[in-house]
């Protein structure tokens, strides 16, 4: 029986109205082939049924892209009402989408109000900060239109937070970051690292490294820990999480890579949207049943994956705390992560390693103390 698991649903494939520098999914528009990808309604009602006749806790669709709302608000509420039509009496559904912002309507903000839609808008800090890398394809930049977005999600009452891309620009500026979202009225933030490699396995230039994703972490925490009206960190929730014994609440923290299905526009099924090309493909909800899917050798290869440590790894006193990070970030781009590490005779560490490294050994105590203070008051 598989465990609980979540879908991931690109309903426009990697179509964007945006053209930003660093988006690693808007090359997949050669896996698909065609210009325009849209889920259809025989794929978008098989996928709903399949998942929903599954046994879940709470069933979690989680809308990404690209950018899903240039699917329209009708294919939403098509989905809605085969979410019940589909779900057994008391079923729990979850949805959650994210979006850059630029395509909120009043309509869509209504919509999301009414279905309790939790909505993550990407924003990579003040203009001059977000503009950089984030334009419309035609240069324009896109923060006040993003702006324009989340004020329509408020007046609405939509729930939403807050994800924001740390790239070879951002890095350097972690504490404005920081105030200008909690400024802006975010209360959950997300700060994703960038790391994008070249057919060579080199870095690309928008993205990080170990160093100053380091420097960032910890400066991001110094600016956090002084605040006294904090706001919640994901990063640093799940590692308060885990000092207190709980599960790791996120994925590249947690012990296995088996969480969740991405399921493309065409109905293809891959085990994160990080490796969607046709060597990881798992098959398609037309075809293949979501039990199947978790079941096959390739599913559990790659859930073990996680565990395919080097002895620099293995014998870290900070293992338990990020379990070898995200393997995107240990296999220097490879399209079939786990014949990468399965052909490596002592598998890479993480391109962060340092830096979370630099992390742990300067804030971890302090992390451990909140942990418990926090612990203690609620």
């Amino acid at each position: 029986m598989a465990r609980p698991f979540s879908l991931l649903v690109k309903p426009a494939g990697p179509d964007c109205n945006l053209a930003c520098t660093y988006c690693f999914y808007l090359s997949k528009t050669s896996l698909f082939g065609r210009q325009i990808h849209r889920m259809s309604s025989a794929i978008l009602e098989r996928m709903v049924a399949s998942y929903m006749a599954t046994e879940q806790p709470v069933y979690t669709f989680g809308w990404q892209g690209g950018e899903p709302t240039m699917m329209g608000v009708e294919f939403f509420r098509n989905a809605v009402a085969l979410q019940k039509q589909y779900g057994r009496p008391g079923a729990q559904v979850a949805n959650g989408l994210q979006t850059n912002g630029t395509r909120i309507s009043d309509e869509f903000a209504a919509f999301f109000a009414e279905y309790k839609f939790l909505l993550g808008v990407s924003i990579d800090g003040p203009p001059e900060l977000h503009d950089h890398y984030r334009p419309y394809e035609s240069g324009r930049a896109s923060h006040s239109e993003v702006l324009k977005g989340v004020e329509r999600l408020r007046k609405h009452g939509v729930e939403h937070n807050v994800l924001t891309v740390v790239n070879a620009h951002t890095v350097e500026h972690p504490r404005t970051l920081y105030r200008y979202l909690k400024d802006l009225g975010f209360d959950y933030h997300q700060y994703i690292p960038c790391v994008e490699y070249e057919r060579d396995g080199s870095l690309r230039p928008y993205s990080i490294d170990g160093p100053r994703w380091g420097r960032f972490l910890c400066e991001l925490y110094d600016e956090w820990a002084a605040d006294p009206d904090q706001v919640s960190v994901r990063h640093l929730d799940a590692l308060m999480q885990h000092a207190l014994g709980g599960p790791a609440a996120m994925c590249s923290l947690a012990s296995s890579c088996r969480q969740y299905f991405v399921v493309e526009h065409n109905g293809d099924v891959y085990p994160c949207d990080f490796f969607v090309n046709e060597n990881m493909k798992l098959g398609n909800v037309q075809t293949h049943r979501f039990g199947e899917m978790w079941q096959s050798p390739l599913f559990r290869q790659f859930g073990r994956m996680k565990r395919m440590l080097p002895v620099a790894c293995s014998e870290c006193e900070y293992l338990s705390w990020c379990r070898g990070d995200c393997p995107k970030h240990r296999v220097n781009g490879a399209d079939n992560p786990v014949a990468a590490l399965q052909a490596s005779t002592e598998p890479p560490v993480s391109t962060l390693c340092e830096g979370w490294k630099s992390f742990f050994s300067t804030r971890l105590p302090d992390i451990e103390r909140q942990a418990k203070y926090r612990a203690q008051v609620q």
